[in-house]
């Protein structure tokens, strides 16, 4: 393993994260919260001597990144950057359990939108800025932020982008891979100011447009409301909706619509597929709350707005779902395993990976009927390899197993099977809101700190699409080469 290439990387992230953490630094002196400014100082300056100090003896190294080392780089990157981006929260005082302040900060950099925090709105500006942003930079990736505005990165961080963006290929946009990362960063950044105009414009506070653009393009979903996003208009509910399924579409598509290949941007099966079960999702919630509101219209809203949450794993909510048919609250468990498009900012197994794993079930089913047969699984009008077949059939595996061994080891805690359940789901899929006492009115607080601490492991778990941080707690990683 290239340790001091690996470590070169880690002391850039601190010194970078230090300048984003002057961020929220200024929403503070803006509102006067000057426990918040002296938070963010301290730690940002800790970032700073952290970052050089790591960097100073590591100047010279190898400039070759290996597969392993792109895999043990975005798993130590991820945790870090937690592990130093809760201390604003312990040091104001304001999340006093370091513990909580990292399940805090990790729902934040992984897009989950978990909280511990009963009552958000005591929360200060700074702070709350700073929660909403940490969504917004795990959104497209933390290090993807790194390879598209940082010199001197390898060309070879291809590595890195397969590690950390979600999915299960990920590919370069243009030949080389900082470009790559500079595209989806154009792309992201101008959806995003497009929906701080857009909900400025429907009369929402400039503060509180800022804070939802970055949980809605990051598919976070933490709130500053107790309510969540129940108390703004509908238009500003509508418009939530419609972008949280805009981001939870797989990015390449919009940068063929970009470069104006719009016949090749609408071809694409798993887009098409993201929207049908959204459609489908949405009609039946419809239908099934329509009696408890008595509205078509009410109830055509509400199920939009929450079908668009939890496929994305964004986690807004507008009503407390909890008090929804079973029906309803079934569809919405379904979602939570779905998760939004490969190559976009949501969670969960990913509609690309849905699609792959009944394509095998369906060529399975006829090799036993014609066993002589040469059977093929094309996704997005291409054959897909043998070697990616069988890597989303052990994703697949992997991933249930995590859920249940998480589940298992949270039902020890003293709640029902459908918290621990969902709160397991919720996690692990970076959603955040769950059923029953972590519904979208609830939150984790009265999970015990071991729990927090194996919710965490999941999210980061989840996040980064677990193997990563497998390789990282595998003591033959960090041998020498």
């Amino acid at each position: 393993m290239n340790r001091k290439l690996v470590f070169n990387i880690l002391g850039r992230l601190l010194t970078a994260l230090a300048g984003l953490l002057c961020l929220p630094a200024g929403v503070s002196v803006y509102y006067a919260e000057w426990r918040s400014v002296a938070a963010f100082i301290l730690t940002a300056a800790l970032s700073v001597v952290l970052g050089v100090s790591m960097q100073l003896p590591t100047r010279r190294h190898s400039g070759v990144l290996y597969a392993r080392e792109g895999f043990l780089i975005v798993a130590l990157v991820w945790v870090v950057a937690s592990a130093i981006g809760a201390l604003p929260f312990v040091v104001s005082g304001e999340i006093p359990s370091y513990i909580d302040a990292m399940f805090e900060t990790v729902s934040g950099f992984t897009t989950t939108g978990a909280s511990i925090l009963p009552d958000v709105e005591s929360m200060s500006r700074g702070m709350l800025f700073w929660r909403s942003f940490t969504h917004w930079i795990g959104g497209m990736g933390v290090l993807v932020f790194i390879i598209a505005f940082l010199s001197n990165v390898s060309e070879r961080s291809i590595h890195i982008l397969r590690a950390e963006m979600p999915g299960p290929v990920v590919g370069k946009l243009v030949p080389r891979s900082k470009d790559t990362s500079k595209v989806l960063y154009i792309i992201y950044i101008a959806m995003t100011l497009v929906l701080i105009a857009l909900l400025m414009l429907g009369g929402m506070p400039g503060f509180d447009s800022v804070v939802h653009a970055f949980g809605t393009a990051g598919t976070g979903g933490f709130g500053i409301r107790a309510d969540s996003i129940a108390g703004y208009s509908h238009y500003l509910q509508w418009v939530i909706s419609i972008f949280m399924l805009l981001f939870g579409v797989n990015f390449n598509v919009y940068y063929l619509l970009l470069i104006r290949r719009v016949r090749a941007a609408m071809e694409s099966t798993e887009m098409w597929t993201f929207f049908g079960i959204v459609g489908i999702s949405a009609a039946l919630i419809t239908a099934n709350i329509w009696p408890q509101y008595g509205s078509f219209w009410e109830s055509l809203r509400q199920s939009v707005f929450q079908v668009s949450s939890i496929v994305t794993t964004t986690g807004y909510a507008t009503a407390d779902f909890n008090l929804w048919p079973s029906f309803s609250k079934s569809i919405l468990l379904i979602l939570m395993f779905i998760g939004a498009c490969a190559g976009s900012t949501g969670g969960g197994l990913k509609v690309s990976r849905l699609v792959i794993l009944f394509k095998l079930i369906f060529q399975e089913i006829r090799r036993m009927l014609h066993p002589r047969a040469v059977t093929t699984v094309k996704f997005e009008g291409k054959q897909v390899e043998e070697h990616t077949l069988s890597s989303v059939a052990t994703y697949f595996a992997v991933y249930m197993i995590c859920i249940i061994l998480i589940f298992l080891l949270l039902s020890l805690e003293p709640f029902d099977l459908e918290t621990n359940f969902t709160a397991a789901v919720s996690c692990f899929n970076n959603i955040g809101p769950g059923l029953a006492a972590v519904g979208p009115m609830g939150s984790y607080a009265g999970y015990s700190p071991l729990s927090k601490i194996l919710l965490t492991l999941a999210m980061l778990m989840g996040r980064l699409e677990i193997f990563p941080m497998l390789i990282a707690m595998n003591p033959s990683t960090w041998k020498k080469r």
